[in-house]
């Protein structure tokens, strides 16, 4: 078996073609629109012991998962977008209304539109919503970005 038999046609596949999915399975807020996803990392923490009467040895043991916050930047979107409505009741309604954390998938995708790659991120909600500097020297599309934090996450594909 080689390696184009279980990835398919293109190995490694490309970064530049990918779906975000945000809420239930059905996917509530759906958005083929972003720029850049970052964050898709985890790291185990560690606690150095020192080994009691041999000061040579340093033992570093596993304490636990840490996840980074996912990041999606993406052109401003309207204000009917069920994103922002979200990011909005979130960030703008001064905690009168529950956080409503949802789920939230992101989707490598071939030429086909197949997902190649996924994974999964649990109980995710807006930390942080920011816009990007207005620059009247530049010709540039005006710039979101959406932080959220999440329990935990896992590779689905």
């Amino acid at each position: 078996m080689n390696l184009l038999s279980i990835f398919g046609d293109t190995y490694p596949p490309p970064a530049f073609y990918f779906k975000v999915v945000v809420g239930p399975p059905a996917g509530l807020l759906t958005d083929n629109s972003f720029q850049e996803v970052s964050g898709i990392q985890s790291e185990i923490e560690t606690e150095s012991v020192v080994e009691g009467g041999e000061n040579r040895f340093v033992h570093k043991l596993p304490k636990g998962v840490k996840n980074s916050d996912l990041q999606l930047k993406r052109g401003i979107a309207p204000l009917t977008s069920p994103l922002v409505v979200w990011c909005k009741t979130t960030m703008e309604l001064g905690f009168s209304v529950s956080i409503r954390p949802l789920p939230v998938m992101v989707y490598l995708m071939n030429e086909n539109k197949v997902p190649v790659r996924g994974w999964s991120f649990a109980s995710a909600y807006p930390l942080k919503w920011e816009v990007d500097s207005f620059n009247s020297t530049k010709n540039e599309v005006a710039i979101e970005k959406i932080v959220l934090s999440y329990t935990y996450s896992n590779r689905i594909i």
